[in-house]
């Protein structure tokens, strides 16, 4: 198979009619979205957009753009995941323009690979813009890195959920190395879980533990603890999804490394791409 042309282009090729772009949108913060996803968005004809993207970031698209929701959530999704690749095919074939948000980043838990191969197999073109994974983004806005050269070497992406009933079927003793962070993506419904495995892998009871409650936004909340509190604290402070759960020592710089909340967007529906630049400042 070829490979695909790379273009660093900011005027890349126009999204054209019967295209899909699978396109990252970021943890929350619309400064945070690539230049590529910004001009993707003003060209679309359609949005279909997940539960995590948002509303300042579908601000950016044009009025005139149809918007499809599908965002998923435990035990209640808006639309199927096929229903989801049934609908790409279609509005594709149907000569559309279609911008697929997803948040963070679409090959990053977030089933865009899985989109990617339903187009292929019914012959539609599209492109894939990555976006800013949430660990990323939370860890930044929380005031501690994911790899330090004192703390941790590694980092590892971790989905906390698990796939039907049971439990999550994971290498927790590698999970539980020192040295290293991970970062657990829908963690909360299996918290108790997450915080035994690991202690009866080798971890302390006191191994610092960041809950980030939608990083980047300005509903921004981040609690610490440890993995002996985990479940309690989580109770306690009400937490609820999108919460990530960042197991490492690199936490315990959260103190000296925080920046300020952020701000709440201003940003107004149907923006040009070169004023949504001025406002973000890119």
């Amino acid at each position: 198979m070829p490979s695909r042309r790379v273009s660093y282009d900011l005027a890349e090729v126009p999204l054209a009619a019967g295209e899909v772009a699978i396109v990252g949108a970021g943890p929350g913060d619309p400064g945070l979205l690539t230049l590529r996803a910004l001009s993707l968005l003003e060209q679309a004809d359609c949005l279909v957009f997940d539960r995590l993207v948002s509303r300042e970031v579908l601000a950016l698209a044009r009025p005139k753009a149809r918007r499809f929701y599908v965002g998923k959530a435990s035990r209640c999704h808006a639309l199927t995941q096929d229903e989801t690749n049934a609908l790409l095919v279609r509005l594709a074939e149907e000569g559309r323009r279609v911008v697929r948000l997803k948040g963070g980043d679409p090959y990053i838990f977030g089933r865009g690979g899985e989109e990617a191969q339903a187009l292929i197999e019914h012959g539609v073109d599209f492109r894939v813009v990555p976006g800013i994974t949430s660990a990323q983004g939370c860890a930044a806005y929380g005031g501690f890195p994911l790899t330090h050269r004192d703390y941790a070497q590694s980092v590892t992406f971790v989905t906390g959920h698990c796939k039907g009933d049971g439990d999550l079927a994971l290498n927790w003793a590698a999970l539980a190395s020192p040295n290293q962070t991970t970062v657990f993506y829908m963690g909360l419904a299996n918290a108790e879980m997450i915080s035994r495995q690991l202690q009866d892998h080798g971890l302390s009871a006191g191994h610092p533990v960041a809950l980030v409650e939608r990083g980047t936004t300005p509903e921004q909340r981040q609690v610490i603890t440890s993995l002996g509190d985990l479940v309690e604290t989580i109770a306690r402070e009400g937490l609820k999804p999108p919460t990530l759960i960042v197991v490492g020592e690199v936490v315990r710089l959260a103190d000296t490394l925080a920046q300020p909340a952020p701000r709440e967007a201003t940003f107004v529906e149907g923006e040009t791409l070169e004023l949504a630049r001025e406002r973000v400042a890119l």
